[in-house]
């Protein structure tokens, strides 16, 4: 769709904004006139270009792929790793405190001991990891979908857990778990677990 776009504000600069056949000598098209809306509209064409491509170049380059990634012990924390891919990787004691993990996927990632303290965790894809032991708290995994996911002696004081979705034997043992306040949301962890 991006190429479409692209394809069709190059053929549309080069029939009205530059006259590279004109100056060839080649006879070229007569472009219908837009009247005095023209220029106005070739400004915002090429702006949309711009703001088009910079977002899909910048997207693409901070999204990293750790897939089956041997990441013992790996300091990510406080990194900017929105989108990135950590499936099947072992991440055992891997410290992400602070990072932006913001739509990030661990699907089957061993997550042991991993330290999520204030990570930004929402939307994260959590699917059949294994987060035993560890540290969530201050966390915010709203709207993260951690069915099958393994949460044992896990810390979660503080995380905010608003729309997380979990089977309901998981969501009651981590009511058990569950106290504390989220200090960015001001979300009590119980509430956002609906714990009775």
């Amino acid at each position: 769709m991006l190429m479409n776009f692209l394809v069709i504000c190059q053929k549309f600069f080069v029939h009205n904004l530059f006259p590279w056949k004109a100056i060839a000598g080649v006879q070229r098209e007569k472009a219908k006139p837009l009247g005095r809306w023209q220029p106005l509209v070739q400004a915002g064409l090429l702006v949309a270009t711009f703001i088009l491509a910079l977002v899909t170049f910048t997207s693409s380059s901070l999204a990293l792929d750790y897939n089956r990634g041997n990441l013992v012990g790996a300091d990510f924390s406080h990194q900017d790793l929105h989108g990135s891919i950590f499936d099947h990787a072992n991440l055992r004691g891997a410290d992400f405190t602070g990072a932006n993990l913001q739509g990030a996927r661990f699907f089957s990632a061993n997550m042991d001991g991993a330290i999520l303290e204030g990570a930004d965790a929402r939307g994260v894809d959590f699917e059949s990891a294994r987060l035993t032991h560890a540290n969530l708290r201050n966390a915010r995994l709203e709207g993260s979908f951690g069915t099958n996911t393994k949460f044992g002696e896990v810390d979660i004081e503080g995380a905010d857990l608003t729309d997380i979705i979990l089977r309901p034997d998981t969501e009651e043992y981590l009511c058990g778990l569950a106290k504390g306040t989220n200090p960015a949301t001001g979300r009590q962890t119980k509430d956002t677990l609906f714990c009775p």
